[in-house]
């Protein structure tokens, strides 16, 4: 279940946003704007830019797995010094990369693991509520948020685009 709501769905939501990412690149194109434009843009001044959305996404997929896994030392660092769409491209392709060296067996003991929290002083909690009260509501949010700021400014993206392929039966 952990790979599935984690690894499985986070590779797909960051596919989701590399979409609509591409969506506002033709948009940028169109519409003669410079794409700096979207990247810096936010929904509220005490917000995060696009470009910071799209790296908090990034970070929380990795790093939630990596957590999770009990691989924490394996994540790839960014230094966080995307400032394009390729860039932003680049970085979540090495996620997706990353988070498909992954598999079920990884996650065996994650619902009982101690999950250590360095950005909270440290705190902890067990890998069943860091799952489901951190690693999926924020990577949402984040997710969401860049949808909400490309859509704001004109990107036609619509809730599809979001979702993405949906594993209909057949």
């Amino acid at each position: 279940m952990f790979y599935d709501i984690t690894v499985v769905q986070a590779s797909k939501m960051l596919g989701n946003l590399k979409s609509i990412l591409e969506k506002a690149a033709v948009f940028a194109e169109d519409k003669k704007i410079d794409p700096e434009v979207l990247l810096t843009s936010r929904l509220a001044p005490d917000q995060f830019p696009l470009v910071r959305q799209v790296q908090v996404c990034c970070d929380t997929a990795k790093l939630g797995a990596a957590r999770l896994a009990g691989k924490a030392d394996s994540a790839p660092k960014h230094e966080d010094s995307e400032t394009t769409l390729e860039e932003l491209y680049l970085r979540i392709a090495a996620v997706q990369d990353y988070l498909a060296t992954f598999t079920e067996a990884d996650f065996t003991d994650t619902a009982s693991r101690v999950i250590n929290l360095p950005w909270r002083n440290d705190k902890q909690m067990l890998g069943s509520a860091f799952a489901i009260n951190f690693v999926i509501p924020n990577l949402y949010f984040h997710v969401t948020t860049a949808y909400a700021i490309l859509r704001h400014n004109g990107v036609d993206v619509g809730k599809l685009d979001y979702l993405g392929a949906i594993p209909y039966i057949e």
